[in-house]
């Protein structure tokens, strides 16, 4: 399996102790702490990812890649890649795909054989407009700084380029957000816990929705970083949120 282990910009050996609580830290604070968090529950994130998604994640992965509209071998960079299962359904789909995350624990238990790079993904080591499209699956609300990783997404994308992004979100429904936090907020921590052995780091991925903006903001933000046709869909009564947008030609770009 081809992996490039690249250091991360900034890395910092440091390690944070993820607490007992569902803490949201901020800035550096959360990048060490999101990176620690990956690197321990690595090994059974897939299997998990399956048991708290009842298999319907790998549905949502797919309409991700179809949401990007791109020709067969078309050069898709997928950021937050993890253990690369939305490389797997890039490359299924025709696409030519490259993988970068920060935690080298996620990438060694990568099981793609997609190109991987280990990397912070708001400082790429990618040429400007090099890319056809670039896709995220659940990672949002792990950066430190949404405008800039939207920014550097249309900074690596060639114009016309496609973005592609599937998340998390809050239901708007009353009765359907109160079965959604039960399920997220409760079920998922419990079987998280027991499943991966950290129930902290599953009581924290519910949690970190909280990182995440409203759908217009959302909208609005790439807009701003330089994406047209901008669209926000949702699925599993709006528990689930796609995002897409087309990289916008600039003033002098030939």
């Amino acid at each position: 399996m081809p992996k490039v282990a690249v250091p991360w910009k900034g890395f910092c050996r440091e390690r944070a102790v993820v607490s007992d609580a569902p803490v949201l830290p901020v800035g550096d604070d959360k990048r060490i702490m999101v990176e620690s968090m990956f690197d321990g529950i690595a090994p059974r994130y897939d299997r998990l990812n399956r048991v708290i998604s009842l298999g319907l994640d790998k549905g949502w992965r797919r309409r991700t890649v179809r949401a990007l509209c791109l020709p067969a071998g078309a050069r898709v960079v997928d950021l937050a890649c993890g253990t690369g299962d939305l490389c797997d359904d890039l490359f299924a789909a025709g696409f030519r795909p490259f993988g970068f995350d920060m935690s080298a624990g996620m990438l060694a238990s990568a099981h793609t054989t997609a190109p991987l790079v280990r990397s912070d993904v708001l400082v790429l080591p990618v040429p400007d407009g090099s890319v056809d499209g670039v896709t995220c699956g659940f990672a949002l609300r792990n950066f430190t700084d949404l405008p800039t990783f939207f920014t550097e997404c249309a900074r690596v994308l060639q114009p016309g380029g496609r973005f592609a992004a599937v998340d998390a979100a809050e239901p708007e429904h009353v009765i359907v957000r109160m079965g959604h936090h039960i399920w997220f907020r409760r079920v998922v921590p419990w079987i998280g816990g027991r499943l991966s052995g950290s129930a902290a780091a599953y009581r924290y991925l519910p949690a970190s929705t909280a990182y995440l903006p409203g759908g217009p903001a959302l909208i609005g933000q790439l807009r701003a970083a330089g994406f047209g046709s901008v669209e926000r869909r949702t699925m599993m009564g709006g528990a689930v949120q796609l995002l897409t947008g087309t990289r916008v030609r600039s003033e002098g770009e030939a």
